[in-house]
């Protein structure tokens, strides 16, 4: 059995175009839509000020007794007639001669080359203690030959230094310790001079140079059977036993 269809009634004939209009007509409302501006209505209360409800209050004048200004001063006077007084007081100028000298002039008082005395200044040589002619000599080191004197000087330092140590106490309770170089000089008489310490703390310098200015008197050290100074050094070690 065939089907018959009329085409008059037939639903999908024009759904194309049913669709373009209808997506036509969304897409310019969308349109209409963004395109819209909205505004926020602005109340405003409009309220009438009535100025007879404030009672008008009279300002209060208040009178204060200030004193006028004072006159202006009066011009100062001056006198017509002016007199002109002679001044009686002699002023002595004062002549600044020049204390320079020229050839033309004379020398009163001339001084002869005998008649001045030249003093001599005696030099504080000092020669190091491994080149000197003779060492310094110190007391009971006299006798031997110049390396043995040598030797006794040099053990007999150390001896006085082992004699008159003493360590420091507050160097001794604060853990001190350390090596002080000290450095010295015999000078031509034979006395210790000079004398300059370096170590690590001050409490042990002056120990040090303590040590070594109780050094007796010596027989001073000669070049060119001259007495000069000789300088010596010595490290002092100070030590902390447990």
């Amino acid at each position: 059995m065939q089907v018959k269809k009329n085409p008059e009634v037939q639903v999908g004939r024009n759904s194309s175009l049913y669709f373009a209009i209808g997506l036509n007509l969304m897409l310019l409302t969308t349109y209409l839509l963004f395109e819209h501006k909205f505004y926020e209505a602005d109340e405003f209360v409009v309220e009438t000020l009535q100025l007879d409800d404030f009672d008008q209050d009279d300002v209060e004048i208040i009178n204060l007794n200030t004193p006028p200004p004072p006159p202006p001063a009066a011009p100062a006077i001056v006198p017509e007639d002016i007199k002109i007084v002679d001044d009686v007081v002699e002023i002595e100028e004062t002549i600044i001669e020049s204390s320079e000298m020229d050839q033309s002039d004379v020398i009163a008082d001339v001084v002869k080359v005998e008649e001045v005395e030249v003093e001599e200044v005696e030099e504080d040589i000092e020669i190091p203690f491994a080149v000197i002619e003779n060492i310094p000599v110190f007391p009971g080191c006299e006798e031997g030959t110049k390396a043995e004197k040598k030797a006794c000087f040099e053990n007999s330092i150390k001896r006085h230094v082992r004699k008159h140590f003493k360590y420091p106490d507050n160097a001794l309770e604060l853990g001190i310790y350390g090596k002080v170089y000290v450095l010295f000089a015999i000078d031509k008489n034979g006395e210790v001079s000079k004398i300059k310490t370096r170590g690590p703390d001050k409490m042990l310098e002056d120990e040090a140079a303590r040590i070594i200015g109780l050094l007796p008197k010596m027989t001073p050290g000669k070049q060119r059977g001259k007495s000069v100074s000789v300088p010596y050094s010595i490290p002092i070690s100070f030590v902390l036993k447990d």
